[in-house]
């Protein structure tokens, strides 16, 4: 190895050094903050011999889930069910009740769909959020991920009477807004379009059916009571009242002001 490449390696090994110094020290003071962390951190990063250890642990963890205490995690969780948020997941019930067949009755959408508990786990790290506790918030949401499907950024804002139906694939991004009475189905992506940084993701009003695999890319809008059917990609804005389909997606139908695509789950374009 020439004297030029020596440097830059024994450059990079300090700096590597360093940084899993920083981790440390961070993990120590992050567990200070958040006590229902202090058990992950301490065994993935805090008593981990030295960095490979560290890399190793934390990935087995994601792999294996978690390692969290119940009982810390319950608490953490019930500080943030507040009234409203109480009255949004009722909410919420309702409406999967009302519009996904398969579920016939309130017990059994709290008890198995995957789409609801990851919604209901954004609401509590959204709360979290708005906090400032931004890494308890994360955490949670990609524990929520990991384990139920959907990939919500806690920053998201997002209404009552929500049906994420399956979960599956669901991706919302940091800016993104979700209205009141909106479906949603498996395969969506609420994105941006690049690495534009600010206000970049979708807009979703009212009323709005999404369907499986349709990808939603940018700070565009799409208006109250319409529809974007099934494998659509849409750049640019919806109209409300309205169907939009293909790729890239185009208003394909004009609905009736009585429409309610969210409720009615129709499929058809």
């Amino acid at each position: 190895m020439s004297h030029t490449r020596t440097a830059i390696a024994e450059t990079a090994a300090a700096n590597d050094a360093s940084a899993w110094v920083l981790i440390r020290a961070e993990a120590l003071a992050l567990c200070e903050r958040e006590p229902v962390l202090r058990p992950l951190l301490t065994s993935q990063v805090i008593e981990a011999a030295d960095s490979a250890t560290i890399v190793a642990r934390v990935l087995a963890a994601r792999l294996s889930r978690a390692d969290v205490d119940t009982a810390a995690l319950t608490a953490l969780l019930q500080e943030t069910l507040t009234p409203d948020i109480l009255t949004d997941i009722q909410a919420d019930l309702m409406a999967v009740r009302k519009r996904d067949p398969a579920c016939t009755t309130y017990l059994h959408a709290l008890l198995n769909l995957k789409g609801f508990h990851a919604l209901q786990i954004h609401r509590a790290a959204h709360k979290l959020w708005n906090e400032g506790r931004v890494e308890v918030a994360s955490w949670l949401a990609n524990l929520a991920s990991l384990v139920f499907g959907p990939d919500i950024h806690p920053a998201a804002r997002i209404g009552s009477g929500i049906m994420l139906d399956h979960g599956s694939g669901i991706v919302i991004g940091e800016t993104a807004v979700i209205e009141d009475e909106v479906s949603i189905l498996q395969g969506v992506t609420l994105g941006g379009t690049g690495k534009e940084t600010g206000d970049r993701h979708p807009k979703i009003r009212r009323g709005v059916m999404i369907g499986a695999g349709a990808k939603i890319l940018g700070n565009i809008e799409i208006g109250a009571f319409s529809k974007v059917a099934a494998g659509s990609v849409v750049v640019k804005p919806v109209p409300a009242h309205c169907t939009v389909a293909g790729v890239p997606a185009a208003v394909v139908r004009i609905h009736s002001a009585s429409e309610i695509p969210a409720e009615s789950m129709d499929q058809n374009i």
